[in-house]
Formats: structure tokens, C-alpha cells, sequence
């Protein structure tokens, strides 16, 4: 029956056909092997090279930022450790703030050999903190020169956070020996800082210093 049969006119036994579908299956064999070698699929041999390259420069900006990312959280957890101790070192507790401050000043005034007269108190919030507040002293002294001047150094060398923010000096209210023998009257400001515990702060206000508790104050600093 193929004796017979015919495709296009041409017989399938004719040598010719199958030279050329010889010769066609050559041509595609070498169309692939070309496509593959220059053009695979995927990329080429240099587009890998360089797509590996990238990969490995973005490994490498990924992990200097974890790096980076590593060292900041650390920072951040000491800087929130020192602050904590410096806060527990430096700061007083609101309940006892007032009472700390005349005992310091009561016990440097003592040392100095001056006369302290009774103390008011100021409270300013700190910007940026609703939970510490600045707590201004203000306090008159009565001394010789030489006296005062020991109690400001007294003062300065304290181990407490202690800020002098003014100092105003009176002349003396007599004529007498001199100046340095005469007696001073000297009103100090001194700023210090205290932390609330949380409950709603009840203010001193300037109250003397027997009313900020404790009586202590009043004993001594008058």
C-alpha cells in the first residue's frame, strides 16, 4: 500500500525526503546546541557571574546592617543602664527631696560655721519628662566672709546633685571692723532634682521649712 502512496505528489520512499528531513533535524539539533551554548536559559555564563556577584554584595550590605542594627540595640541598652543608675545616684525621691536637702545644707552650714535661716521651695517640670521635676531651694545664710565661702565650697564638694544657679550678697547692715571680720547676709538658689513615685505630686510651694516635713528643718535651719 506505501508502493502507492504519495505526499505532495513526492513518494514517501523517495530518497530526496529523507535527505532532507535528515538535513532538518541537523539544522535544528545545531539551532539548539547554538541557543543553549550562547543564550541558555536562565542567563548566560556571565549573567550568572554577575547576578552571583550582586547577590553576594547585598548579603554583605544586609549583614553590616544587622551589624549596625546589633551594636545600636546594645548601645541603647547601656545608655538606658547608666541612665537608670545615674537617675538612682543623683536623683531624689519626691517624698523625701525637701527633708534630704535642709539636713545636706543644715550639716554643711554646721561644718561651715553659719547662721542658716529657713528654706522655700519651687517646683518646675522638666521638659520632655512627665515623671522628674527640678526642685528650686532658695536659703538665706548669715556669716563672716571667710565662713560663707567655706559653705559654698562645702556645698560644691557635696556628694548629692547640687546646682548653684545664683548667689546674691547683701551689705553689711553695720559699720564696724573690717570687711572681712563683718558679717554677711547671703541668699543662695540652689537647684536640685527630684523623681515622682508615680502618685500625683502634692507641691511644697514656698513653704518654710518645717512644713515640708519631718520638723527637722525648723529645728535646724532656723
Amino acid at each position: 500500500m506505501l508502493k502507492n502512496f504519495k505526499f505532495k505528489g513526492i513518494p514517501v520512499k523517495d530518497p530526496r525526503v529523507a535527505m532532507r528531513a535528515l538535513i532538518g533535524l541537523l539544522l535544528a539539533a545545531n539551532l539548539a546546541a547554538v541557543i543553549v551554548v550562547f543564550k541558555p536559559f536562565g542567563g548566560s555564563a556571565e549573567d550568572l557571574r554577575r547576578q552571583q556577584q550582586s547577590l553576594n554584595a547585598q548579603i554583605s550590605q544586609m549583614q553590616a546592617r544587622l551589624a549596625a542594627s546589633r551594636r545600636l540595640v546594645k548601645n541603647v541598652d547601656l545608655a538606658r543602664t547608666e541612665g537608670k543608675q545615674f537617675l538612682g545616684k543623683y536623683f531624689m525621691d519626691d517624698s523625701t527631696a525637701s527633708a534630704a536637702i535642709v539636713a545636706e545644707l543644715t550639716n554643711i552650714a554646721k561644718d561651715a560655721g553659719i547662721k542658716m535661716s529657713q528654706a522655700q521651695f519651687n517646683r518646675d517640670p522638666i521638659e520632655g519628662s512627665d515623671t522628674l521635676e527640678m526642685l528650686s531651694t532658695q536659703v538665706g545664710c548669715e556669716g563672716a566672709y571667710a565662713n560663707l565661702t567655706k559653705f559654698v565650697n562645702l556645698l560644691d564638694k557635696s556628694p548629692r546633685f547640687m546646682i548653684i544657679e545664683s548667689m546674691q550678697a547683701a551689705a553689711p547692715q553695720s559699720q564696724g571692723p573690717a570687711a572681712h571680720g563683718q558679717t554677711l547676709n547671703v541668699t543662695l538658689k540652689i537647684d536640685t532634682f527630684v523623681k515622682q513615685a508615680g502618685s500625683e505630686d502634692p507641691g511644697l510651694g514656698a513653704a518654710p521649712v518645717h512644713s515640708a516635713g519631718q520638723g527637722q528643718g525648723k529645728e535646724k535651719a532656723s
